[in-house]
Order: C-alpha cells, then structure tokens, then sequence
C-alpha cells in the first residue's frame, strides 16, 4: 500500500511540472516601443499605447529612442510594481488580472502615458480613473481608457 502511494506521488511530481510549464510556454510576450515620437505625430509616445494581456504574459519596453523609460503609475491589488532605468529595456511578467497604468518619468506631464489590459480590467479601473495625471497626461489618459471600455 505504501509503495503503490509512493509510486503515485513520484508520478504526480513531473506532471505538476509539465503544467506549469505549459502555461509559461503558452504565455505571450508584447513589446511596447519607447518613442519620441508616435505613429500619428504624438510627441513622447509608447507604441503600442494600450496592449490587451493576459495573466503570464510578459512586457518587454524596448527605448528606440534614448530619454526614456518605463515606470508603473496603478497595479491591481497584490501586483508588482516596476520602475525601469532611462534608455533602458525592461520586462515585466503580469500575474495578476487588472489594469496597469504607466508612464515614462521624465515625460509624465508631457502625456507618455499607456494602458495594460491583463484579463479583466474592471477590477481596478476605479483606481486608474482617480489617478491625478498632469498635464496633458490627464487627457491622453482618458483617451487610451476609451480604447479598453472605461471612459474617463
């Protein structure tokens, strides 16, 4: 009796495994592209401004321009946040389902604003809305919430 639950607990172990690995395998990864400037003439722009995820999916910032970089701004409840280096690359995996607002720091006021759609983005658009976004940030930002069903 004892081996046979030994035998079958060894044999639940590499299955446990190839679950987990199938869901990181299965998981997507989106780069986003720190601009000067956009695809329509927006100065200081991320390209894509709003990127639809799901959980395990990883964000890659990519600066194709130098003086930028990537900070979170609003993570859902229990998400890391993340503050990414100027003219640096950064990867962010997104866990937890929500909206994740970001910004380039030195940009901010200038509007280089953008929006991640892990999941459900109800969970906290609330908290996204009351933000305060300076400058042209408070009017790009209510553009870019349009696009994900939470007009500001």
């Amino acid at each position: 009796m004892q081996r046979r639950l030994f035998l079958g607990a060894t044999m639940l172990i590499p299955a446990a495994g190839l679950l987990v690995r199938s869901r990181r395998a299965l998981a997507a990864e989106h780069e986003i592209q720190m601009l000067n400037q956009g695809p329509q003439g927006q100065r200081n722009w991320f390209e894509p401004a709003v990127v639809t995820a799901q959980p395990g999916d990883t964000i890659r910032f990519v600066p194709k321009d130098k003086g930028h970089n990537s900070t979170s701004l609003v993570v859902p409840d229990g998400a890391k946040e993340w503050k990414g280096k100027l003219s640096e690359e950064i990867s962010v995996t997104l866990d937890v389902p929500g909206l994740y607002a970001y910004k380039c720091t030195p940009h901010f006021g200038l509007g280089m604003v953008g929006l991640i759609a892990v999941g459900d983005p109800s969970i906290n658009l609330e908290a996204v809305k009351s933000a305060r976004y300076p400058g042209k940030a408070k009017q790009v930002i209510a553009e870019l919430l349009k696009q994900v069903g939470g007009s500001a």
